[in-house]
């Protein structure tokens, strides 16, 4: 059967889901859900050998995190399986890195450019010479903001904007019979890049349509258990009365630093300090489940197939969504328990 038909027939197909089964998002007419993982695995058109191998040029922004590093073994695994040739480049969290890889890209005139970028801006110009190579782009996991759109093909990705509203929504629910005003510490990722802005803008959605619920304190830790630990310890440099009773993270990384810096002032993450993160690694569940993180909510990193399948697609000339997001959902400590064995990071 038609690779387009089966796609159609996943997407309409209804299925019934328990608490710990990853629930779809929306999807507007702008935005299509993916098959999963193993359906794309085992697809012909992934398969196909036919043709001369593609050469695919990535640019990875860093190997900041257990979900970054899940999130380039896929892309590995996806395009051995697949039979693309690739070449990844890892920009450590450099963007003038990703830029000479891109260029790079260029000169060794490879099929097609994937860029997962450290911030969102700055990318007219390059794409530009992308473009005028006849090189087409696929952007992962994050996004870019430039003015002509046409100068990429797709955003495959997760909606980070909903991730932080399934965050706000937690909370809210969480704390609803807490009486006075509620403090919420926030740490977020890298300055300007995508999740930090859009996380943090679908979080305070929710949190706004409260008036008793204040930020009181607010700062980037770059993704890092690090600077998580430290960016968190500055927060609780205040006298005990004006500390947090709410700490959102933008990632699961932070919030482990900050599990740690709670602890060493005699604190109890998950009691005195509700937390609550993004990603979903196994170590999350982990943490989750012993009671030290209250929620947290998935963002999936295993892009690789999806990214070979619009590797592929793009080749033979077939017309792609312009943005692609993979099911996700929110785990709580009970769910956690059921889940975390299943974790593939």
């Amino acid at each position: 059967m038609n690779w387009l038909c089966l796609l159609f027939l996943l997407l309409l197909a209804g299925c019934t889901t328990h608490e710990s089964d990853p629930v779809p998002l929306p999807v507007s007419s702008n935005e299509e859900s993916l098959p999963s993982v193993d359906d794309w695995m085992q697809s012909s058109v992934l398969k196909d050998t036919s043709r001369k191998p593609i050469i695919l040029g990535f640019s990875q922004l860093g190997r900041e995190s257990a979900w970054r590093m899940a999130n380039s073994m896929s892309i590995r695994d996806a395009a051995a399986e697949s039979g693309i040739s690739l070449i990844m480049k890892n920009a450590e969290q450099s963007q003038t890195k990703q830029f000479e890889a891109v260029r790079s890209f260029i000169k060794q005139k490879v099929d097609v450019i994937a860029i997962a970028p450290v911030v969102e801006s700055g990318w007219d110009e390059l794409l530009q010479e992308a473009k005028i190579a006849g090189i087409p782009v696929i952007i992962v996991d994050r996004s870019v903001d430039v003015k002509d759109t046409s100068l990429f093909v797709t955003t495959i990705g997760s909606d980070f904007y909903e991730e932080g509203v399934k965050a706000g929504k937690y909370v809210l629910d969480h704390m609803r019979h807490v009486p006075g005003t509620i403090r919420i510490a926030e740490l977020q990722g890298t300055s300007g890049s995508t999740p930090s802005i859009q996380r943090g803008e679908g979080f305070r959605s929710i949190m706004d349509t409260r008036e008793d619920i204040i930020f009181s304190q607010s700062a980037p830790a770059d993704f890092t258990e690090d600077q998580g630990k430290q960016v968190m310890k500055d927060f609780l440099q205040v006298p005990e009365e004006e500390r947090p009773q709410v700490l959102f993270a933008h990632n699961d990384e932070m919030a482990f630093g900050a599990i740690q810096a709670i602890e060493e002032v005699g604190l109890k993450p998950g009691e005195d300090i509700v937390i609550v993160s993004v990603d979903g690694s196994r170590k999350a569940l982990e943490i989750l489940a012993s009671g030290q993180i209250n929620a947290v909510v998935e963002c999936n990193p295993l892009l690789g197939p999806q990214l070979m399948q619009a590797t592929k697609e793009i080749i033979t000339g077939r017309t792609l969504p312009k943005r692609m997001v993979p099911p996700e959902d929110i785990f709580t400590q009970e769910s956690a328990k059921r889940e975390m064995h299943n974790r593939r990071f």
